[in-house]
């Protein structure tokens, strides 16, 4: 999968909007500095994730850009959608679907790519800004299996040594 600049510009800009949800508006300029983004094209970005509903702007002294909702209901898959089109690392689903019918010879290269496809986008869909802020504590599956993979590395960790070492020591 291929963000572009402008996805990336996108999801950083809400990730910023959402660690001063509590704040209300952030003016332009202060997200633009804050994040290092360029302001003109952030003018754009901001018009177009207003205009898909995902943010709304505040005119005046006190003006400038907040999430419409709240982090935790507003999904990467939202953001990336509007800005890059679909998710699909290759292709879409459906088109897939047609060439592993289609295709026998190549069938199970192209049930890689679903799957690749779906797993992507299952993160990707299930992966709100809310657990982005708060990775180890966050409600969302993220968070959760960051955790178990943690766990796993810490069990490997203790199994690893005994085998890399080779030497068996029960006699």
């Amino acid at each position: 999968m291929k963000i572009s600049q402008k996805g990336l510009y996108a999801l950083q800009a809400m990730m910023m909007l959402a660690r001063r949800y509590s704040q209300g508006a952030i003016r332009i300029r202060d997200i633009a500095y804050e994040e290092n983004l360029p302001e003109k094209f952030l003018e754009l970005i901001l018009l177009e994730l207003k205009n898909a509903r995902m943010v709304e702007s505040v005119r005046g002294a006190k003006g400038g850009y907040a999430l419409r909702r709240p982090p935790a209901e507003i999904y990467l898959s939202e953001i990336i959608r509007l800005v890059d089109g679909p998710l699909a690392p290759f292709g879409d689903a459906e088109q897939l679907k047609s060439l592993i019918d289609k295709d026998p010879d190549h069938r199970t290269l192209y049930q890689v790519f679903l799957d690749v496809r779906d797993a992507a986008a299952h993160i990707l869909e299930h992966t709100t800004l809310a657990d982005l802020l708060n990775p180890t504590t966050g409600s969302g599956k993220t968070a959760k299996r960051r955790r178990n993979n943690k766990k796993k590395t810490q069990k490997s960790a203790s199994v690893l040594p005994m085998v890399v070492g080779g030497t068996d020591t029960r006699e």
